[in-house]
């Protein structure tokens, strides 16, 4: 009886024999709110409250009025109750237009609602890559354009709160762009493999131009600034501590796109919202790291693989020459190993004295890689540490280094 109502087309003769001859009646408008899975989902319901969260009759009754949107508005959102009734108002009915609209978002809302139901489920049989795979992500924002001008855009996020850009917030300068959020995200990538120290990230095109750590922020950032004070020009910086007034005097005196951290003090913004496009991104370091999956496009289809959470330490290390290093030298090659984890291929990290010194990235062969980083460092290469992110078929990499 309720879904020959929804489904109803006043337009067929057929179904209005229908109707007449079951006593079936007319529904004209349908407003669900379905059951709370996502806030059940967040708030780490059991079992039993999960499976009692599962809307049944909800979505049923949207799927099939919106089936028949040509006949009836559906609305599964509040969103769109002013928008709704002033239609009724002024016209007694709702335009084709709208109730269309209305359809294509209440299948975008219980596909996104099974999708939810779904990824939990199957995280809870530990299946990692089934046999199809539906995720879901909320729109943050309209991007103002794409890589290019030329390319609409906008920015989604998942449905759990992690150390993401996704969940910053922006305190201050103008919108994000879509290579800004890019290079954000790079930036913090890197920040994640310095849980426990200060140190400070500075990222151009999504490579790190500059790392440093220190006894402080404040120190971790001059490191990051000296590494390479000339490609942080129009960079992104972020950085794992409170920024403070005395950093903030020196952020300032250098253009930057983005500075993230975890806080800034009111003296910092004061200082720091003097400039008026530099965004300014607060994002809460205690939000969990994602142990989830990573999904990579390629033309029709999806790259899906664990997030590369691994990490080295000094007795992970085998020394295979009659060499050993020292207890410094091994610190600065684990420094650089978590640097090099995070640039792009081929690619060659020169650290020291617990800051990079030299970056060559994105070369199509290793030898072109190690050149470029050791000319960035000049000098500074001479008593410093390489680390590859790949291992050397000839010695030619290392011939180089020498």
């Amino acid at each position: 009886m309720v879904h020959g109502g929804l489904l109803y087309r006043r337009d067929l003769p057929s179904h209005v024999e229908t109707i007449k001859k079951h006593g079936i009646h007319p529904i004209d408008l349908v407003c669900v709110n379905l059951y709370e899975f996502e806030k059940a989902l967040k708030a780490g319901k059991d079992l039993p409250d999960m499976i009692e969260n599962i809307d049944i009759g909800g979505p049923s009754m949207l799927r099939s009025a919106s089936k028949n949107y040509q006949s009836i508005p559906v609305l599964c959102d509040p969103k769109d109750y002013d928008k709704v009734l002033e239609e009724i108002r002024e016209n007694q009915e709702t335009t084709l237009e709208t109730r269309e609209r209305l359809a294509a978002k209440v299948f975008r809302h219980t596909a996104r609602y099974d999708a939810m139901i779904a990824d939990y489920l199957t995280k809870k049989t530990h299946e990692e890559f089934p046999e199809s795979m539906t995720i879901t992500f909320d729109k943050v924002q309209d991007l103002r354009y794409g890589e290019n001008p030329h390319q609409k855009a906008a920015f989604y996020k998942g449905m759990n709160p992690q150390y993401s850009l996704a969940n910053a917030t922006q305190l201050h300068g103008k919108e994000l762009s879509y290579n800004n959020i890019q290079d954000g995200n790079a930036a913090i990538e890197i920040l994640k493999d310095f849980e426990g120290q200060y140190a400070a990230v500075g990222v151009k095109h999504m490579n790190p131009c500059g790392v440093g750590i220190g006894e402080n922020i404040e120190a971790a950032w001059d490191k990051a600034y000296e590494a390479d004070s000339i490609s942080i020009f129009g960079g992104i910086v972020a950085l794992n501590a409170k920024v403070e007034k005395g950093l903030a005097e020196k952020l300032s005196k250098i253009f930057l796109e983005i500075i993230i951290a975890p806080d800034f003090s009111e003296e910092a913004l004061e200082i720091l919202t003097r400039k008026k496009n530099i965004r300014l991104m607060k994002l809460d370091t205690s939000l969990s790291v994602s142990s989830a999956l990573k999904y990579t496009n390629v033309n029709d289809g999806l790259l899906v693989q664990e997030m590369d959470q691994h990490t080295i330490n000094e007795e992970d290390l085998k020394c295979v020459t009659n060499r050993k290093p020292t207890e410094e030298e091994i610190k600065q090659l684990l420094f650089g190993w978590k640097v090099v984890k995070h640039v792009k291929s081929n690619a060659i990290v020169l650290a020291k004295d617990d800051m990079t010194i030299g970056v060559g990235a994105g070369q199509m062969n290793r030898v072109g890689a190690a050149k470029i980083a050791i000319e960035q460092a000049g000098e500074k290469a001479k008593g410093s540490v390489l680390a590859s992110d790949a291992f050397f078929p000839m010695p030619d990499t290392v011939q180089e280094a020498i």
